[in-house]
C-alpha cells in the first residue's frame, strides 16, 4: 500500500468572505472521503518562501487540518489561514528574514534587490511533501500558481476576487 497522498491548501490577497468555507469543504471531502492528508499553509505563499522547516513542518507556516479544527471555521468570515500580499516570482530581498536570506544569492535578480523564489518554493513543496496544491486567491496568486503549474506542480485554482479580475470565470 502506497503512502497517504498531501494536499496544500493556501489562501492569497484580500480577506473575503466564503473563505473558510472553501477550505473546509476541502478538508471534509479530501480527509475522511478520499483519504488524503491536508495541510494548510498559513499567510499564503509567505509559508512556502519564509517557512524554516524543521522535520517537514513549521509551526508558525504549516498547520495540519482535520474535520476536529476545522468544524467550525465557516461561521466566521475571512481565512483562518491568514494570507499575504506576495508573489514569490518578485521578492525584495530587504523584506526576507535572514534565515530566508542566505538563500537568495542563488536566486535569479528579477530588478534590483528582487528576486524570484521559485526554487525555494518548489523546494519546500517537496519538504513538505506536497503531492497537491490548492490555491485560493485573486489574479495575482493564480497567476503564480500558473507558475508553478507550469512547472509541474499539480495544482487546484480556486478563483476569489473582490476586484473582478480573475479571467474566465
Amino acid at each position: 500500500m502506497g503512502s497517504t497522498r498531501r494536499i496544500g491548501i493556501l489562501t492569497g490577497g484580500g480577506d473575503v468572505p466564503g473563505l473558510n468555507a472553501v477550505i473546509k469543504s476541502l478538508v471534509y471531502r479530501s480527509t475522511a472521503e478520499s483519504g488524503f492528508e491536508t495541510v494548510g499553509l498559513r499567510r499564503g505563499w509567505e509559508s512556502l518562501t519564509h517557512a524554516r522547516l524543521v522535520k517537514g513542518t513549521d509551526r508558525q507556516y504549516v498547520l495540519p487540518l482535520d474535520r476536529q479544527n476545522t468544524r467550525t471555521v465557516d461561521r466566521a468570515g475571512g481565512t483562518f489561514l491568514h494570507t499575504s500580499r506576495m508573489n514569490p516570482a518578485k521578492v525584495p530581498v530587504a523584506l526576507l528574514p535572514a534565515h530566508v536570506r542566505r538563500r537568495t544569492a542563488k536566486l535569479k535578480e528579477v530588478d534590483s534587490g528582487v528576486v524570484d523564489m521559485t526554487p525555494i518554493v518548489l523546494e519546500n513543496l517537496e519538504k513538505l511533501k506536497i503531492d497537491y496544491l490548492v490555491a485560493i486567491g485573486g489574479d495575482d496568486t493564480l497567476s503564480y500558481a500558473h507558475v508553478l503549474h507550469n512547472y509541474g506542480v499539480p495544482i487546484v485554482a480556486v478563483p476569489k476576487t473582490m476586484d473582478n479580475d480573475v479571467q474566465n470565470t
